[in-house]
């Protein structure tokens, strides 16, 4: 919760000082393009979150001598 509250901070503070000191804002300017920016953004938080907990492959990845859990070190 507080990486998106950081997150969202940042944003505006990047927009205050863009619009401050007059240099164009590095987002979409109209109501649509900001939208496509925002679904893009969710639907990466979502896939990253399902990804997390569908790794089936993890027992397979090797430690420190590079051979998986399952062959022992």
């Amino acid at each position: 919760m507080i990486k998106i509250f950081l997150g969202l901070l940042l944003g505006f503070a990047i927009g205050l000082l863009c619009k401050g000191i007059g240099v164009p804002v590095p987002s979409p300017p109209v109501i649509p393009g900001a939208l496509l920016v925002l679904s893009m953004t969710i639907g990466y938080l979502i896939a990253d979150k399902i990804a997390k907990h569908q790794s089936t492959t993890k027992h397979l990845c090797g430690g420190p001598t590079g051979k998986p859990h399952s062959e022992g070190h």
